[in-house]
Order: C-alpha cells, then structure tokens, then sequence
C-alpha cells in the first residue's frame, strides 16, 4: 500500500517536473538566443571597428608617404616646383584630416606652411617645445613621430606628424603634417558606419575630445574601446552601437513561446486543480458511499428500490433479514415476489399495480408478508418515486418495517384498555352502588306492599277487579323501574368489543345522566341539560360514550362537593360547530390550577384521595379513538367546562 502510495505521488509528479522542464528549456533557448544575438553583434562591432582602426591607418599611413614624397621635392631644391605646390593643395583637404602642412629645415626653423600662417595667427604648440621634441625624436629615429593631441585656435583638438626628409647630403629637415580630430573623425567615417556607431575620442583623463554622433539611444552593452595609435598619446578610440530596431519577429516569436508556456501552465495548474477537485469529490462520494452503507447496513428498515416495470434493483440487509432471502434471489425478480403471501395474494399485487400507477399513499400501507422459512409477518410499507440526476422518474424506493411484535403490542394494550375500561366502570359503580340499592329498593319495596295488598284483596269475599288491575298496572311499573335501573348497570359495566354505530348523542347523554341521576340526588347536586335538537348522529361506541358522560359528571360533582347548595349544579349541553359534535360538561367548582391543567390527562395523576388517576386518561383515549378530542376551558361563572368533540358522521 506505501509502494502504490509513491508511486501515485511520482507518476502525479511527473506531469509537472515535465512543464518546469520545458519551462527551463523555453527560458534556456531564449537566454541563448539572446546571448547568440549579443555575441553576434558584439562580433559585428569588433570587426566594424578594427576596418576603422585599419582604414585610418591606412589614410595615415598614405598621407605620410605623401608628406615625404612633398618634402623630398621642397627641401631638396632651391625652389619650389609647381608640381609640389600642386600636391600639397591637393593634400591638404578636409577629406584628408590635414588643415596644415609645414616644412622646417635641419635646424627646426619654419620655411614655409600651407596654407601660410597670417600675422597675430596662434598655432598653439606647433611651434613650441612639444613640436621641436617631436622634431627632434624623428631626427633620431629618421622615421616619422605623431606628436600629442592639443587645443588649437577656436579649441580645435589636432595633434602632428613629423616625417624627417633626408637627402644626399644627410638630415634636410622634416615636413610637418597638422591634422584635426574633428575633420579625421568625420570625414574619414563612411556613412553606414556613423548610422550604425557613434565613434569618440577620450584623452588619457577620460575627457571626450571630439565625437561623431546622431540622435538616437545608445545600448548599454554595445561598446568597444582600442588605442589610437597612432598618433597615440594615451588617446582613446572608443565606438558604441546604436540600440538597434525592434526585431518584431523575434519579439513575437519569443511571446508566443511565453504566452504559449504560460498557458500550458495555466493548463497544467487548471487541470491540477480539477484533479484535485475530481480526487476530493471521488474521496467524498467513497466516504459517502461507505457512510450509507454502514448506515443502510445497520438500520432496521428494510429498503427495496423498484424500476418502472416493478422489477428489483436494490434491497438492503435489513430487506433480506426481514424476509429471509439474498440479495442475489431478489435482484432482478418481478412480480410476483417470493415473499407475498400466498393467501393476499390478491391483494397484494392490486396495492402493487397502484403504486406503480403512481397511487402511493404518504402514509404508507400495511401487507402480510411471508418469510421464506413460511413464517408470516406484517409489514408497513411506505413509497416513493426515484428521480435520477437529469429530474427523471426511474423507479420507486420503498422503506418496510416489520410492525408484528407492534402490532401484537398495540392488540395487548388495546385489551389491557378495555380491561381498564371495564375496571374503572366497575369502579364507578361501586362508589354508586349504595345510591343504585337505594335506588332499587324502592321499586322493590312496593311491589312487596303492592302484592301484600292483593293478598289482603283477595281474602276478602268480594273483590274489586278494577282495583287490583290498577295495583298490578303499579306492580308493574316498579319491576320495570328496576329493570330499567339493573339493565343501565349491565350496559355499562359488562365488557365487550368497541363496535361503531351511529349513535343519538342526545339519547346517550339521557341515559347516562339516568344512571347516575339516584347519585346526584344523594349528594345534593342538580342535573341541567341544553340538549340542541335534530343533531345528526355519530359513528361511534354506546358503552365508551356513556363512560366518558358519567366519569365528566361525577367528576363535576365531585368539584362541587364544598360548594353551597344554590351551586351545586353541573351543565350538560350539545351543539353543532361544522363538521364536528360538541359536549360541554360545566361545573362550579373550585377550577382547575395551571400545574394541574397540564398533568391533568397524565395516567396515575389525580386530585382526588381516593382516586385511581386513569378516568380522564381512559377519556381522552376514548375520545381519540372516535378521532375526536377532549379538553378543559376555565367557567367564566366559576369552575371548569369539559368539552367533546366528536366528528360528525358523513353518509
């Protein structure tokens, strides 16, 4: 695992020391093709220079054998030949650099000059002491000497020539060529080499003497410095190149090479980023995949996914768990499932055919199921449409629970509720059972009277049928009142299943308040009802209603046992609100505090010492289960009022 880790780290590596490589290549042939294009010029330049040093050399070299040639003629004869005349005009030119030339005998005295010098003319050092040095040296060396550079009138920088003219009869004197910087410079330069260079000539201290020069940039780098030599004198031939015209092919050549390295850099570092972005989401989706998997793996919901035709894509463990095959059986199966149960078969391929019809209810459907050890079991299946990326319906996902052991739970606490029910009613007539023997017997009593009576009737020698008609008539009215009164207690204790009917809820409440109507009078309290007439009925449960009135109205009395006679009233009244029945149960008791009123619906709470605490929790149930509700409201006259709500029931 490390060697794969290096090596994805060398090969993700390579890509980018191979764009640095080529970027060094790029700026190396750059550098070297500039370095050639500097060292190329700088050749030029050399060569230019020393053609210059040569040509110059050369003019000198002429004009001194032509100042001998000249002097040979005027020093040599008593007088000057026209032909000497002739080639000292001609050699005294601009074009030549000479602006003098002068002719001085054996001793060094001035015999003539070309052209003559004026009177109050200043020819500086040319006759001075540096010039005899001059003269002197040539003497002595019999071969021509360059004297040093000097200011001349008008601060014209010239420096000499003393060529030595000997003849047959030995040292004759020397003929003395003046030349001028400025005009040797200028005038000796061809114009392609001026366009290309400024030439300068510096003095020992670095001083510019005179210079050839246009308006234009000079390089920085271009520059080449010799002697010259002659005439020497620590003079300085320094040329320097012009910056030469922008070669825009080379320029856009190497930009193009830049801006085509800079975007493959550019592009190596997009497509790094996208890489690494590709890498972060992939590591994202592996963590994300394996993240739903230990999910999917550890949760408790079967999950299947179906593709339009109802054939199976994808089941969980859970799925197999729960109905006992492999994801390999049931991968690709269609329907019929290996795990409907054969007996709803019927049934279960109709909820099947709806939901692929796109009737999958939200709250999802309840099946049996078969396992595939042919175990049963009940299933909640909830589904919903799958949608791909591009928003289009590809299937369906469905979530199952196994809700056996709920569902056996919910059947227990449904028996364990009507067995409380049952025990609270129980209850409730034992607390009424004194009153109910009151109550029973006075029928009793006088039925006993009244048949004592027809005894005593019949006794007698002469008995009076219409008489004993209207005491049998009154028997039997008493033996109704107590059957009437044992029945109401049968009804409302024995135990039986919930059932739904539609129920009178005016009626309901007439016998409910008839069964406890002996207690009420015991205690001292009054019944009122406001009972709306023509309400429709109700779906729902005789026994658990009445239980839900009598427990509302003993409650009340049981609020109002401190109060005072006058108030001592509890309220039963009916109305329609929409849709929906409502009971309200008032009474005038001492109310109902906020830290009772939100424990009051709790199992095992109450108020009462002698109380259980389940009568208003088994009432609310009630009340749920008819998909109503039960709730408190303070009496504005004092006291509290109970309200039912109880659906109204649609034809």
């Amino acid at each position: 695992m490390i060697a794969l880790s290096a090596r994805q780290r060398w090969l993700t590596a390579v890509p980018y020391l191979t764009v640095l490589l080529f970027l060094a290549v790029i700026a190396a042939l750059v550098w070297l093709t500039r370095s050639y294009d500097e060292e190329e010029q700088r050749a030029t330049l050399i060569s230019d220079v020393l053609w210059m040093e040569q040509n110059l050399q050369f003019k000198l070299e002429r004009n001194a054998a032509q100042l001998a040639q000249i002097g040979q003629e005027i020093l040599a004869a008593d007088r000057h030949q026209p032909q000497a005349a002739a080639a000292l005009r001609q050699l005294v030119r601009s074009e030549n650099g000479l602006v003098r030339v002068m002719w001085l005998d054996a001793a060094g005295r001035l015999q003539g000059a070309l052209p003559p010098i004026g009177e109050g003319e200043m020819l500086g050092e040319s006759l001075g002491e540096q010039s005899a040095s001059s003269f002197r040296l040539a003497q002595a060396l019999e071969r021509r000497v360059y004297g040093q550079a000097y200011a001349a009138a008008g601060n014209r920088q010239q420096f000499e020539v003393h060529v030595p003219i000997y003849t047959e009869g030995g040292f004759a004197g020397a003929v003395v060529g003046v030349y001028s910087l400025h005009d040797l410079v200028t005038h000796e330069l061809p114009w392609w080499f001026a366009e290309r260079y400024r030439v300068s000539v510096l003095d020992g201290d670095g001083r510019e003497l005179v210079s050839k020069s246009k308006v234009a940039p000079l390089s920085d780098r271009q520059s080449y410095s010799m002697a010259f030599d002659p005439p020497g004198g620590d003079l300085t031939l320094q040329v320097t190149a012009y910056q030469g015209e922008t070669r825009w092919v080379q320029v856009l050549l190497i930009g193009s090479i830049l801006l085509l390295g800079g975007i493959l850099v550019w592009s190596v570092l997009q497509l790094r980023r996208e890489l690494q972005r590709r890498h972060r989401a992939e590591q994202a989706l592996r963590s994300e995949s394996l993240f739903r998997r230990a999910m999917e793996d550890s949760m408790l919901t079967g999950l299947r996914a179906r593709d339009l035709d109802g054939r199976i894509t994808y089941v969980n463990p859970a799925f197999c768990r729960m109905v006992g095959y492999s994801a390999e059986e049931l991968i690709g199966r269609t329907p019929p499932m290996p795990y409907w149960d054969p007996e709803f078969l019927q049934q279960t391929q109709e909820i099947h055919d709806r939901i692929l019809g796109g009737d999958a209810s939200p709250e999802g459907f309840e099946l049996r199921l078969r396992r595939k050890n042919g175990e049963r079991f009940d299933a909640l299946i909830f589904e919903a449409p799958l949608i791909d990326a591009a928003g289009r319906h590809t299937g369906w996902m469905g979530s199952m629970l196994d809700i056996t052991a709920q569902k056996r739970a919910e059947e227990l606490a449904r028996q364990q509720e009507e067995r409380l029910q049952a025990t609270s009613r129980l209850i409730t007539m034992g607390e009424m059972a004194s009153t109910l023997a009151h109550e029973l017997n006075q029928p009793l009593a006088a039925i006993a009277s009244y048949n004592t009576g027809c005894l005593n009737r019949l006794e007698q020698p002469s008995i009076d049928r219409t008489e004993l008609k209207d005491i049998f008539d009154r028997i039997g009215r008493q033996a109704r009142r107590a059957g009437d009164i044992i029945r109401r207690v049968h009804d409302f204790v024995r135990r039986s299943e919930p059932k739904r009917e539609p129920l009178d809820i005016n009626l309901m409440i007439r016998e409910a308040i008839g069964l406890i109507e002996a207690d009420s009078t015991k205690r001292g309290m009054r019944i009122e009802t406001e009972l709306e007439e023509a309400l429709p009925a109700v779906a729902a449960d005789p026994v658990m209603i009445e239980q839900v009135i009598v427990n509302l109205v003993r409650n009340g009395m049981d609020a109002m046992r401190d109060n005072p006679p006058a108030r001592r009233t509890v309220r039963v009244s009916t109305r329609r609100e929409g849709d929906t029945l409502v009971v309200r149960v008032a009474d005038n008791g001492t109310g109902i505090d906020p830290e009772t009123g939100r424990r009051l619906f709790e199992p095992f709470f109450t108020t009462k010492a002698e109380g259980m605490g389940m009568g208003l929790n088994i009432c609310r149930s009630i009340a749920e289960l008819h998909h109503g509700r039960l709730g408190f409201e303070t009496n504005p006259d004092g006291g509290t009022i109970f309200t039912l709500s109880l659906p109204v029931e649609t034809p």
